[in-house]
């Protein structure tokens, strides 16, 4: 038996919408990087994109656990001498762009090479539950309903 490897020929990408309000971070970050990678097809190809579009709406009502809203810090750097700055998850949330968060969870679950950065071009995330997406029919995936674990009120 020889091991199948998908030509761009066979892939066949949906669109998913997932609504993260009330979800934790961790959780919703690790079933989206799978679903962006195309693991959960049976014909996942790892060389290859084939994941589906993930549109992911209310990422500003997300939950984290324990006291990760006050306690986890995202650093970044200015290029400058000392230039280095921090600032917590409740922050951001709170802040101008809250579904950076969101983001920054997807994107560090995904491997560090060019392939992720054409998977995070698939993923689309909405502070609100607004999004312009209608058009493609996304299925809705109720990630709430897959564990108990993945809702925290």
């Amino acid at each position: 038996m020889k091991t199948f490897s998908a030509t761009p020929a066979d892939i066949e990408k949906k669109w998913i919408l997932i609504d993260a309000e009330g979800v934790v971070l961790g959780r919703l970050a690790s079933i989206v990087a799978a679903r962006l990678r195309g693991k959960h097809k049976a014909t996942f190809t790892p060389n290859m994109d084939m994941g589906d579009n993930v549109i992911i709406i209310n990422a500003d009502k997300v939950q984290l656990t324990g006291t990760k809203r006050a306690d986890k810090v995202y650093y970044r750097h200015t290029g400058y001498p000392g230039g280095i700055r921090s600032r917590t998850a409740g922050e951001i949330l709170e802040g101008e762009h809250p579904e950076r968060v969101v983001e920054m969870a997807v994107r560090r679950m995904l491997p560090k090479n060019r392939l992720a950065r054409k998977l995070m071009t698939n993923l689309r995330v909405y502070a609100g539950a607004e999004h312009p997406h209608e058009a493609q029919n996304p299925e809705v995936l109720d990630v709430k309903s897959m564990n108990p674990k993945n809702v925290r009120s």
